[in-house]
């Protein structure tokens, strides 16, 4: 048997002692339970977090488009030019005219707050989703002169209606008469809801025909401004600043990334601050490997200094527990890797399952934005995990193997 196999032999057999006392087994399978389940947490958390990135961007940008040009004081007049100017350039996918506005809802005794958006049903589904997000009823039925109005999800719970119920939009602008201000108001029919999932949308914004909406807020043919899609998302700052450039006239422009940039900041934070700490939890279950070698040092004394007697040099003793901490780090590793990807890639189905038998929600939409547990796996993230875990565990087999590869052969045999 050659030096590198004895010593590769030895170690895998310290990993699974047979003698009687089996406590060192016992904690080696407890310092790879302990790194397999550090490294599982890591993958499946920072898939959580990656999932959470993804479904807010696709969420936001199904709702919000991806630019928009608005009128310096709230209006944009004249705003066919523009939308040819923005439609011929071949970065844009879509443009859409909107008006906006705050107003006050009201069905009996309920009522609540919301953001009022006139939208082209045609032109909308260019440079929103909004249209297949419908649980009833669909955009298309926004026809002006009508005055119906499309509720998200929760703010037709909020305002306990549904398909065919009537609502009263109320403006804060109100009508001079003769007995004083009168605020102005008027009826709509609901005629459809959407649910995006995302809280802020789902209680906050309506649908109205932008026909309904230029009467009710007195725009006559003008508009608040117009949203524009893009071929690429991650370029819709230059593209909306280039053609803002071209009209000569004096706009607001505004992209996505400017809308929500803090939601996004805040995951890369969070993202950073919750890796540098679950890998604390990794180094502590790889630094157990410490305790577990010197254990075993002190327990295979006699071995190692008849090893020592028989001719086996330092080196090679280093090698033997320098194989045994490797096993153990590699084999936690892999274990927590196999089990964190599977759990990461399964766990919508898990949190469902349990959100199903036990009757509770795990995530609330009001508060997280979103009400579904996302995951998305990357394998970077995956890689990076492994190999720190992996280089964690090789450090920690370095002083135990040093300290083996210093006993005495004569102090570790006078009572043997």
């Amino acid at each position: 048997m050659s030096g590198r196999s004895y010593e590769r032999w030895i170690g895998t057999r310290y990993v699974r002692s047979r003698s009687d006392n089996r406590f060192v087994s016992l904690i080696s399978a407890i310092s790879m339970l302990g790194i397999a389940i550090a490294v599982m947490v890591l993958i499946v958390v920072l898939s959580v977090v990656n999932g959470f990135e993804r479904e807010l961007q696709d969420r936001l940008l199904a709702m919000t488009a991806h630019a928009s040009i608005e009128g310096a004081d709230g209006e944009l007049a004249d705003w066919e030019p523009v939308a040819d100017l923005a439609t011929a350039d071949a970065r844009v996918s879509g443009v859409a005219p909107f008006v906006t506005g705050q107003a006050l809802l009201v069905h009996a005794e309920s009522l609540s707050g919301a953001e009022l958006r006139g939208i082209d049903p045609a032109r909308e589904r260019a440079v929103s989703g909004v249209a297949d997000l419908m649980l009833e009823g669909s955009l298309d039925e926004l026809v002006p002169g009508e005055f119906r109005i499309v509720l998200g999800e929760e703010l037709a719970k909020a305002l306990g209606v549904g398909p065919g119920d009537r609502v009263t939009v109320t403006l804060a602008a109100g009508v001079v008469t003769p007995a004083g201000v009168v605020p102005r108001t008027k009826r709509f029919t609901v005629s459809g809801i959407y649910r995006v999932g995302m809280y802020e949308f789902d209680r906050r914004l309506a649908f109205i025909s932008i026909g309904d909406a230029q009467r009710l807020y007195r725009r006559a043919n003008s508009v608040t401004g117009l949203r524009l899609s893009v071929t690429d998302v991650f370029a819709a700052p230059q593209v909306v600043r280039d053609i803002a450039l071209e009209t000569g006239r004096l706009v607001l422009v505004s992209d996505w990334t400017r809308r929500h940039v803090n939601f996004f900041r805040s995951i890369q934070i969070t993202k950073s601050i919750l890796f540098v700490i679950l890998l604390l939890v990794v180094a502590v279950a790889a630094f157990n490997i410490v305790s577990t070698l010197v254990m075993v040092v002190k327990d295979k004394q006699s071995d190692i200094a008849i090893l020592r007697t028989v001719g086996a040099r330092p080196s090679g003793i280093v090698r033997i527990f320098v194989t045994q901490g490797s096993i153990i780090g590699l084999v936690g590793t892999l274990a927590g890797v196999v089990g964190g990807v599977l759990l990461s890639v399964n766990l919508e189905r898990v949190v469902g399952f349990l959100e199903g038998t036990f009757g509770f929600k795990l995530l609330a939409s009001d508060v997280y934005f979103i009400s579904d547990l996302p995951s998305q796996l990357q394998s970077g993230d995956v890689l990076r995990i492994a190999g720190i875990a992996l280089v964690l565990a090789l450090a920690s087999t370095l002083y135990p193997a040093w300290m083996a590869a210093r006993i005495a052969p004569a102090e570790a045999l006078r009572y043997d």
